[in-house]
């Protein structure tokens, strides 16, 4: 890592050292990687930080690397970034805290608190009843909370998978036919709110009882519809 990122996480962390990193995970396509960054002289023992690089070549597993696909990419972590500076919250939906941002060109960086830490340590590839009803629980205050919000900054439409996002993959001719009509009737919805746009088991970090959880990921959130409590079976969700 570069000597000003370095120096931008000590001076955040007021940390006197970052004497070692281990790397979690490689980001989608090849955009970079996320590390755990330890720390000396400070009241964190470490944090994360997701080190954004866009190649020159990006590489799909599906073979979707089209500039379209490219430029959607480099745009979900300006939103992210974005989400973090203006938009998180743990009012009944945990997320790590961010601690600061930067961008130098064609990189990026976001330091956040690492969960980990914070008793969210455990990770799933699959879940009880009891683990499912706490991403349920968190989905259910995430939605709540931003209920009517204006996505300014973030996608007007959450999630990767939607009609405008995605024409090269869709291939199905069924599907195809449909898409049109079921992407105005869900633009047109009268109840929208604030998605996470991801929101799948990889992207959840539980605590050891499994009951607790929080999520992380935050690259394709954006307004969505939404159906409120009590809504009618007849009204546009």
């Amino acid at each position: 890592m570069k000597q000003e990122y370095q120096d931008i996480i000590l001076q955040e962390c007021g940390a006197k050292a970052l004497p070692v990193g281990d790397k979690i995970q490689t980001l989608w396509s090849g955009y970079g990687q996320i590390v755990r960054v330890h720390l000396d002289g400070c009241d964190r023992p470490s944090v994360v930080v997701k080190h954004v690089m866009f190649p020159k070549e990006a590489e799909h597993p599906g073979g979707w690397n089209t500039d379209l696909s490219h430029m959607r990419k480099v745009r979900s972590y300006q939103v992210e970034t974005h989400w973090y500076q203006n938009y998180s919250t743990n009012d009944g939906c945990l997320m790590p805290a961010s601690l600061a941002q930067c961008s130098y060109g064609d990189k990026q960086l976001i330091v956040l608190e690492d969960l980990d830490v914070v008793g969210f340590d455990q990770r799933r590839t699959s879940i009880r009843d009891a683990e499912m009803r706490a991403c349920i629980s968190w989905l259910a205050h995430f939605h709540g909370i931003f209920l009517g919000v204006v996505p300014e900054g973030l996608w007007p439409v959450g999630t990767y998978w939607y009609l405008e996002s995605c024409p090269d993959e869709l291939y199905d001719s069924q599907l195809k036919a449909a898409a049109g009509e079921s992407d105005r009737i869900l633009n047109e919805c009268r109840f929208k709110t604030i998605i996470h746009g991801d929101a799948k088991l990889a992207n959840f970090c539980f605590s050891e009882s499994g009951q607790g959880v929080a999520a992380v990921d935050f690259q394709y959130v954006g307004e969505e519809c939404c159906r409120p409590p009590g809504g009618n079976r007849g009204e546009t969700a």
